[in-house]
């Protein structure tokens, strides 16, 4: 039976009693109705997975005992950086939870000159927090133990300049010079950034502030993608020509 996993965020070594937040504990003994001595896979985002069980089982908190950890190799060999311009509501969840699944190594979510959701400072942190668990609740039903990283919301510009200097940069683009078949295959190690535009797309503005950063258009076909349909389609395709099975 495969046993659950569950995502803490506390170092983890064998041997170790950790306690568990009253989130998690609430849903291994309340909706898995796991009890003491039951099995269960936990993970911190370190690469590896920690075998454990129930330790200690109360109304609203447990404990539990890892018993041995062992490498996780669900990680991608092509290291992929989503800049997400930040959608609304659901849609930036749906991006976030299919690009963790994807293999990606990190995401970017950006504010562009057509972005319709602004995050004052309060907001962006709450926002920041929930996109890091709706990242970690991924990487548990995909069985990645590393999670992506997430970045600040930032503004394109100053996301595009941090580029490193050996990155393949891409930017998704109707009219791109690009497909992914006359594309620069990235060469071993070389990192990949691509950058998906919100609901309204990128702006003109936008696309000539990545082009002066060295990112060139790509187009996936003739049709016009949503946003929380394009960065995934184009993660897919990388994925199946220069990573995972490539």
């Amino acid at each position: 039976m495969r046993l659950t996993r569950n995502y803490v965020d506390h170092p983890l070594q064998p041997g170790q009693r950790v306690a568990l937040s009253e989130a998690v504990a609430n849903h291994l003994l309340r909706v898995l109705r796991l009890g003491v001595g039951d099995a269960l896979i936990v993970f911190n985002g370190d690469g590896f997975d920690y075998r454990a069980t129930v330790a200690s089982a109360e109304r609203r908190a447990a404990q539990i005992e890892v018993q041995s950890r062992a490498a996780a190799s669900c990680e991608s060999a092509l290291s992929i950086t989503l800049g997400q311009g930040i959608a609304r509501g659901e849609k930036m969840d749906w991006v976030l939870q299919k690009a963790s699944e994807l293999g990606v190594a990190a995401i970017a979510p950006l504010r562009t000159q057509w972005t319709e959701v602004r995050l004052h400072a309060e907001r962006a942190e709450r926002r920041h927090q929930h996109w890091h668990g709706v990242i970690a609740a991924a990487c548990e039903q995909c069985g990645r133990a590393i999670l992506p990283a997430l970045t600040p919301a930032s503004d394109l510009s100053a996301w595009a300049g941090s580029a490193p200097e050996n990155a393949l940069r891409l930017l998704l683009d109707p009219e791109g010079e690009h497909t992914l078949t006359t594309c620069p295959p990235p060469q071993p190690g070389q990192p990949v950034w691509i950058v998906i535009g919100p609901e309204g797309g990128l702006s003109e503005r936008d696309i000539a502030t990545l082009h002066a950063a060295g990112f060139n258009g790509l187009r996936l076909g003739p049709r016009v993608l949503r946003t929380e349909t394009a960065g995934l389609a184009a993660i897919a395709a990388m994925q199946a020509l220069w990573g995972d099975l490539g």
